[in-house]
């Protein structure tokens, strides 16, 4: 029997410039089921910015506990997710 996982991506946000983020981290965001963010606020406007429209999570250290479980479900099950990061 074989297992097909998703897959996850790491994806760094620019610093303070928009225009300074790379044309493979926009494919990949516009290509995965979700993206899951520390701080969705700040993710939001580059998404929109760029007119990326997939669903949106947030996981930051207040939530992890609680979000980790339903994100390796999703990884099972085949789905792919982008974890943003903005530091």
């Amino acid at each position: 029997m074989t297992n097909h996982y998703g897959k996850l991506y790491v994806v760094a946000t620019p610093i303070g410039n928009l225009a300074d983020f790379s044309f493979r981290a926009v494919d990949i965001l516009k290509q995965v089921d979700y993206i899951a963010a520390e701080d969705t606020r700040h993710v939001r406007v580059l998404l929109q910015h760029y007119g990326i429209t997939n669903k949106l999570l947030a996981l930051h250290q207040h939530n992890e506990e609680q979000a980790a479980p339903g994100l390796l479900e999703k990884l099972q099950q085949g789905l792919s997710i982008a974890l943003v990061s903005d530091a």
